[in-house]
């Protein structure tokens, strides 16, 4: 089954609505999809109406931003509610705004501005969702006059850049203890993208296999063929799941919905409770 269970939409940090990523998977041939915006899972039933105007089997999911420090992503599939997503999804909303204010501090004196909390809270259109970093990039953006708030973002936000900050960041442990008490499976995103060498990267990953980690994300729009096929190998090293997503946020920022072609095997199927 052709699928892309790595896309974003407005609940975070992506351009589109549910309802529009889920025509883009439509378009793409894709027939099985997964919502993963970051650090929740909020708009549930707009997004699976989505999929089912669309015709797309659903699978609920969301994308933990977890770090160790480096930026180490965790993948939730098939979770559902409960009190401790409720609990983990408290400390996230909350530690949002405390990063957030942080980076505004940062960004003013950087910039010589005087930016609010206030300002980047204009920019979060679903507020039961936390606050995103590029909520308070595009705040940047906007009153710089700055187009490509992309480059902004990587310029001056991003991790180890003057306005970064690293507060209230959940560890990958973490993300991978709630997501499975949120009776999901858990993923490690885009793995070619931890900065880290080889020897600790793969060090990370037997970490989280050792913690009940159930996937590994081996086709992603940014891994090369080669890389995909070490992770491949990684994954059958470890007896891993194998994943794939486009990590899609918005048209015109070179992902596109669908790509990299990605076929859900039986077992990854099984384990989505899906009939192959």
């Amino acid at each position: 089954m052709r699928a892309d269970l790595h896309l974003h939409t407005v609940y975070s940090d992506g351009g589109h609505t549910p309802l529009e990523v889920a025509r883009f998977a439509r378009e793409a041939g894709v027939q099985l999809l997964a919502f993963t915006d970051h650090d929740s899972m909020e708009g549930e039933e707009e997004k699976r109406a989505a999929a089912s105007a669309c015709g797309l089997t659903f699978v609920q999911g969301w994308e933990v931003s977890s770090y160790t420090p480096q930026k180490v992503h965790v993948l939730g599939l098939n979770c559902v509610r409960g009190q401790a997503y409720e609990r983990f999804l408290a400390a996230r909303w909350e530690g949002a705004r405390v990063r957030a204010a942080d980076m505004i501090e940062r960004a003013n004196k950087l910039f010589s501005l005087s930016l609010t909390l206030e300002d980047a809270e204009a920019l979060h259109e679903k507020k039961s969702a936390p606050l995103h970093t590029m909520h308070v990039v595009k705040a940047y953006a906007r009153a710089l006059g700055a187009e490509d708030y992309g480059a902004l973002y990587e310029r001056y936000f991003e991790r180890g850049k003057p306005a970064f900050s690293g507060l209230c960041r959940p560890t990958p442990l973490e993300a991978v203890e709630v997501i499975h008490a949120s009776g999901g499976i858990a993923v490690l995103a885009h793995p070619a993208r931890i900065r880290m060498g080889e020897e600790a990267r793969r060090g990370v990953i037997r970490t989280l296999v050792e913690a009940g980690l159930d996937g590994i994300e081996c086709y992603h729009s940014t891994h090369t063929e080669e890389e995909t096929a070490y992770f491949l190998r990684i994954a059958k090293e470890h007896g891993l799941l194998v994943s794939g997503g486009s990590d899609f946020h918005v048209l015109g920022r070179g992902r596109t919905v669908g790509l990299p072609r990605f076929e859900a095997d039986e077992r990854l199927l099984a384990a989505l409770g899906i009939p192959s």
